[in-house]
């Protein structure tokens, strides 16, 4: 399909305009006009855009792109790297940050929701990022962080009892351990994340709420995912996700 056509149909569904954010939503690289292979990813790397050079890939789609904001704007070094694999290969580059993270079908967060069977009630935090919701089955906190190692894979760094009964949970992927306050606040018995501080396990510790922290890399890997499936359903486009390894 047309690059104007990919990009207008991913604005339309993943509607970046209502979000304020860290960075330009939307395609940030241009590339050839005509795109039916994709790669997707979660973070723009090195490596991610090597894997697409070497599967013939019109486009790359992720969740962190490049321009943050406070970056230093320089074409040099690492970034001007970057930018020359995709410009000298004629490769687009198309991300989502805070979009990908609250969509209520595509999204991190409702991806994470799906895979481990919770209910989503309502949002809270910056923007309406973070959810809040029930198990479908009342579990103790151990059995919560395990289903979250076998979904992601990896295994996950908790705060608090494992006994813990856990009925009302909060989550919020990737960097988002600035919402447990308010997560505790709202009477949850365990909030879920990619990543934690150190004051957050005093928190965790003080408050009795627990916190899983599932990694920022592994909480931010079903978003990208389920909207390149759903690209390739849709439109019949050759859409590949390449997991590039992030320990963090």
């Amino acid at each position: 399909m047309k690059r104007e056509e990919l990009v207008s149909y991913l604005d339309r569904l993943l509607e970046p305009t209502k979000f304020k954010d860290y960075c330009p939503n939307g395609l940030q690289v241009e590339g050839r006009g005509e795109v039916q292979r994709i790669v997707a990813g979660v973070t723009a790397s090195q490596a991610l855009l090597d894997a697409a050079v070497a599967r013939g890939a019109d486009a790359v789609l992720v969740h962190h792109g490049y321009f943050w904001k406070g970056d230093d704007g320089r074409v040099t070094g690492i970034r001007r790297q970057r930018l020359g694999t995709l410009i000298n290969h004629d490769i687009n580059l198309l991300a989502y940050h805070l979009p990908l993270d609250a969509h209520p079908e595509f999204g991190n967060n409702a991806q994470l929701a799906l895979g481990l069977d919770w209910l989503p009630e309502a949002r809270f935090g910056e923007q309406d990022i973070a959810w809040l919701g029930t198990l479908a089955e009342p579990a103790d906190l151990v059995t919560v962080s395990g289903n979250v190692a076998r979904l992601l894979g990896r295994e996950p760094l908790v705060i608090g009892e494992a006994g813990r009964p856990v009925r009302r949970i909060a989550w919020c992927s990737g960097g988002a351990q600035g919402y447990f306050e308010q997560a505790i606040a709202l009477g949850v018995d365990a909030y879920v994340s990619g990543e934690i501080s150190e004051q957050t396990v005093h928190l965790a510790r003080e408050s009795g709420v627990a916190y899983i922290a599932a990694g920022h890399h592994a909480t931010e890997r079903g978003g990208v995912q389920a909207l390149a499936a759903h690209l390739s359903e849709k439109f019949g486009l050759d859409c590949e996700f390449v997991d590039i390894e992030n320990p963090v």
